[in-house]
């Protein structure tokens, strides 16, 4: 059951306690998975094949997914299409708002300047197993697309019959991916980062994956650019006693459904109210598919806080970071300048966090565990580099050439100084 809490019992860093991985497990992980990018570094394909034998326990002939495949899935999915297809306009309508150009600064033989170019190639992992998420290809490919990537390789784990979710299928040919290929896990990303015979070397990997995925994507950083590491799923509920308890209940579940050690939190002004939603997630628990994985969560994860405010509780939100923050409270929009530090806000009684998951528009992938304070949701700046420019006429460099020389001399590098005085020397 979770456990309640009176503001003050709890310090801040008791607050922010998220349950991880042990170190012995995190040794493990890192070896086993710096064993697998030596052996797909080594091996390419054949080392993928194997792998793919080894823990998805189906035998691949090749490793990309055919035209034809894609093809018969855009047709299989069937009505769920014109979903994945309003899904991805609603993102596309959102991002596209952030792309952004470079500029340029002129002034008495002076040009300055910033260009803004996309990345060329972007890799997309896909998490696969017993799930399907075709709202992470769309989260992930659109933005790279909007940002102007020439080409997006999509890796997500086979089915043991060798074959990709048809959604997941769909979901790429309507983003724009150019290539989808049947492998997962550290193997995967090892491929996009130093390629293989059949996958080709990225600039970038994005997208979610459990802490093999996460832990090689650590590794690879470097090699190449990647989002973020993200770590399990979390949801701060923040609600006065005009809310729904069996509302603010199924919200926080449905990030406890995700994983273990996903964290799920209630800040409300109301003890009476804190214990009617304990209440409702006992029942609802016991009706989850996933509820063993749900209990788990709540059980050890799992916090409700009763503050004296809902201005106090909005204190504690910033210091918790989340990742999705819900403020289920009458006039949301009062607070949300005072909202410092969170991933997504979803402000109202009618906006659960499903609904940015999934269907309105901001991307789904967000800083985890904290890192809200000083990050950001994945965004169409994720997929461009900048360069800067700079042009001086010689009489304007005559004009500052004293200057420079003098930094370059106080810095003791002779050389940076010559070079600005040789150009006015006989």
């Amino acid at each position: 059951m979770i456990r309640i809490y009176q503001c003050g019992e709890l310090s801040v860093r008791e607050m922010l306690k998220r349950s991880v991985a042990d170190a012995e497990k995190l040794a493990e992980v890192e070896k086993t998975v710096d064993a697998i990018i030596a052996d797909v570094r080594k091996r390419g394909d054949e080392a993928l094949i194997d792998y793919t034998k080894k823990f998805d326990k189906v035998k691949l002939n090749h490793l990309k997914v055919t035209e034809r495949e894609i093809e018969e899935a855009y047709r299989n999915v069937g009505g769920f299409l014109d979903i994945l297809k309003e899904a991805a306009e609603n993102i596309r309508a959102f991002h596209a708002n952030q792309k952004r150009s470079g500029f340029e600064i002129t002034k008495e033989g002076v040009v300055l300047g910033q260009k803004v170019m996309p990345l060329k190639r972007v890799g997309v992992y896909v998490p696969g197993g017993t799930a399907s998420y075709p709202s992470t290809v769309l989260m992930n490919a659109i933005p790279a697309k909007i940002a102007g990537v020439e080409e997006i390789i999509l890796v997500t784990p086979p089915d043991r019959n060798g074959r990709v979710p048809d959604a997941i299928l769909a979901a790429a040919k309507i983003a724009g991916v150019n290539a989808v290929f049947k492998v997962g896990g550290a193997q995967a990303v090892a491929a996009l980062a130093y390629g293989t015979e059949s996958i080709p070397m990225v600039d970038k990997i994005v997208g979610p994956g459990n802490i093999y995925v996460a832990t090689a994507k650590k590794k690879v950083f470097g090699q190449v650019a990647i989002d973020m590491i993200a770590g399990p799923s979390e949801i701060l509920c923040i609600a006065d006693s005009t809310a729904d308890p069996r509302c603010v209940a199924a919200d926080m579940l449905s990030q406890a459904e995700h994983d273990r050690l996903a964290a799920a939190v209630l800040i409300c002004t109301d003890r009476d109210f804190a214990m009617q939603v304990s209440a409702e997630l006992e029942k609802q628990i016991s009706e989850l598919p996933r509820a063993d994985i749900a209990r788990a969560s709540i059980d050890h994860n799992g916090k409700i806080i009763v503050a004296n405010s809902i201005d106090e509780a909005v204190e504690i939100a910033n210091e918790i970071a989340p990742e999705h923050l819900e403020l289920c409270v009458d006039n949301p929009f009062d607070y949300l300048d005072k909202i410092k530090n969170a991933g997504s806000i979803f402000l109202g009684k009618y906006t659960p966090e499903a609904l940015g998951d999934y269907f309105a528009g901001p991307n789904h992938t967000l800083p985890t565990s904290g890192t809200a304070r000083f990050s950001s949701p994945l965004s169409v700046d994720d997929f461009i580099k900048k360069s800067s420019y700079i042009s001086y006429s010689k009489e304007a460099l005559g004009r500052v050439k004293d200057k420079v020389t003098a930094f370059a001399e106080k810095e003791g590098l002779k050389a940076h100084a010559r070079s600005v005085n040789a150009r006015f020397s006989e």
